[in-house]
């Protein structure tokens, strides 16, 4: 089972939000952006320091993978 640390997570957000900045009066990011925010946010409740990607929905899942092969 392959794993995320939320510090890739953080890098991932960061990567998405150089190659398409917040828009919008309510500065909404971009959806791989968005996608990664939720399970972000979550280990930062729940004090996690890494997930299953299994656990990603789609479009998170993609969004990391295509981050990686980049970094």
């Amino acid at each position: 089972m392959l794993f995320v640390t939320i510090q890739e997570l953080e890098a991932a957000i960061n990567y998405w939000r150089s190659q398409s900045p917040s828009e919008g009066d309510e500065l909404r990011l971009c959806p791989e952006a968005a996608a990664l925010a939720k399970p972000y946010a979550l280990m930062i409740v729940q004090g996690a320091q890494r997930i299953p990607v299994d656990v990603l929905d789609e479009l998170a899942r993609s969004a990391i993978q295509q981050f990686q092969k980049i970094a």
